[in-house]
């Protein structure tokens, strides 16, 4: 029927069907047909045509949103009030602005090179950037990076769930029972929860849990501004634990500082808006898709969370000051162990984490039927078998690997600058033609230095992280 459509209206073209498919293979109908709405238009018989050829989207403005936006928001959001008290307000607006500005470009260079060649896979973008290898290595550093996301949010389950289930029962300690074990609670939440909504068949179903997951992170924002009116400063409970004294220096807030820790901070946020494996598909499945359209889904998603990550990070900050840790929620535990808020809090943020998984497995599913099974049809098997060995290698991970930092870091520290920064700025110059962009024009110069800028940021990472293992200690809070 496409090639029918192509053929209809152009009969003095060269472009037959053979010669499509010989020469572009897979990518070749949905190629000439971007080219042949961007610079031969036709007229309309009353009905708007789509812009790309691969799949008719159905999801609305709204939904692509809140899942975009829940793709971004991670357990990162956690370490943010850390991050702070190393560099103080000012250096972390300035740094957070800069990151989400970054964010937004890179998506910019993505949608534009998929409007190009009228393709909405990062796979298949790498595929006709750089042929076979381009489509593995795309495919590959999504499911690693994904794969590493999914086992961060069920560490946080496999940890968090026994305690606030311990909390709700009145007990001050476990006493052995199975359903205080998180090992069975992670396989509990994995078949009840995750694997009915990463069964379903369009990312876009999961509008309205990704709605619920980013409600449950407005209520832990609102909870974290409460508790700065309501948690006096000199800190007695911190410095009971710590068994330390408090001293009014303790609540003093900086504006700018520089420490060992705060090249870290760079990092923790580049992680932070990491959501770029996701924009193709979300971009694919989104009601009369156009590159406008979904830049404005992007930059309204990256606008909402840049203001959650500012907000929590002060007023996170200017409730504990330098007694911040790096993960957010263990810090009010240690002020008040047997708080009802901060527990319901814990509650919230683990039912954020447990709906974003689905969210983040959809792009790994995509990627492996990409690589495997380019040119089958959607078959329920391959889908329901797929996703039930996805989340089966990732229980295994989080049960038996009893510390997956190191590992998790090296895959973080080279997939997300990849994901973020190298691959759209070398996919933007390889596909994008130099009749419509010279070599040497401003745009492709501005992709080779944004590239670049990944390349630094990833031997950054990797430097901190061999620093860590080189002094046994690990001096960087947060994640995606």
């Amino acid at each position: 029927m496409e090639l029918q459509k192509l053929a209809n209206g152009h009969h003095g073209s060269d472009l037959s069907p053979e010669k499509i498919m010989l020469e572009d293979g897979f990518d070749g109908v949905e190629n000439v047909a971007a080219e042949c709405e961007e610079f031969l238009p036709h007229k309309s018989d009353g009905k708007k045509q789509p812009q790309f050829t691969d799949f008719e989207g159905k999801t609305s403005f709204g939904m692509s949103v809140f899942n975009l936006s829940n793709a971004i928001m991670g357990s990162g959001i956690l370490g943010l009030a850390y991050a702070m008290s190393n560099t103080g307000i000012i250096l972390f607006l300035i740094l957070l602005t800069f990151i989400a500005i970054l964010s937004a470009y890179s998506i910019h260079l993505l949608l534009k090179s998929a409007g190009v060649v009228g393709i909405r896979a990062y796979e298949q973008l790498g595929n006709r950037a750089f042929g076979r290898p381009g489509k593995v290595l795309a495919a590959v550093i999504i499911t690693l990076h994904n794969i590493g996301a999914m086992s961060s949010y069920l560490f946080i389950v496999k940890y968090e769930l026994p305690l606030v289930i311990q909390a709700f029962l009145g007990k001050s300690t476990s006493s052995g029972e199975w359903y205080l074990q998180g090992n069975y609670l992670i396989i509990i939440v994995s078949i009840l929860i995750i694997l009915p909504l990463a069964l379903m068949r369009q990312l876009g179903y999961l509008g309205y849990t990704s709605g619920f997951s980013l409600t449950c992170m407005v209520f832990f924002l609102i909870s974290v501004i409460y508790k700065k009116y309501n948690i006096p400063c000199p800190l007695e409970g911190i410095a009971a634990s710590n068994h330390s004294e408090s001293h009014p220096e303790d609540c003093e807030y900086k504006l700018f500082t520089i420490n060992q820790q705060t090249a870290y901070t760079i990092p923790i946020l580049a992680f932070a808006f990491v959501c770029h494996p996701e924009v193709l598909p979300i971009y694919t499945e989104l009601r009369n898709p156009s590159k406008k359209r979904m830049q404005t889904v992007a930059n309204i998603s990256i606008l909402a969370m840049f203001v959650m990550y500012l907000l929590t990070a002060i007023f996170g900050y200017l409730t504990f000051y330098g007694n911040v840790e790096s993960e957010l929620l263990h810090t009010y535990s240690q002020e008040d162990p047997l708080d009802t808020l901060v527990l319901c809090v814990r509650l919230a943020v683990l039912m954020a984490v447990t709906l974003t998984v689905p969210v983040v497995l959809f792009p790994i599913r995509r990627a492996v039927l990409q690589l495997l099974f380019p040119e089958k049809p959607f078959h329920w098997a391959r889908h329901i078998g797929i996703a039930v060995t996805l989340l089966f290698i990732v229980n295994l991970l989080v049960i038996f690997v009893p510390n997956i930092r190191d590992i998790f870091g090296i895959i973080g520290a080279t997939s997300a600058p990849s994901l973020i920064f190298i691959l759209p700025g070398i996919f933007y110059i390889r596909i994008i033609p130099e009749e419509m962009e010279a070599l040497k024009s401003r745009p492709k110069i501005q992709a080779a230095c944004f590239a670049g800028l990944g390349f630094a940021f990833m031997v950054m990472s990797l430097s901190f992280i061999i620093l860590d293992w080189v002094f046994g200690e690990s001096r960087s809070g947060g994640g995606h």
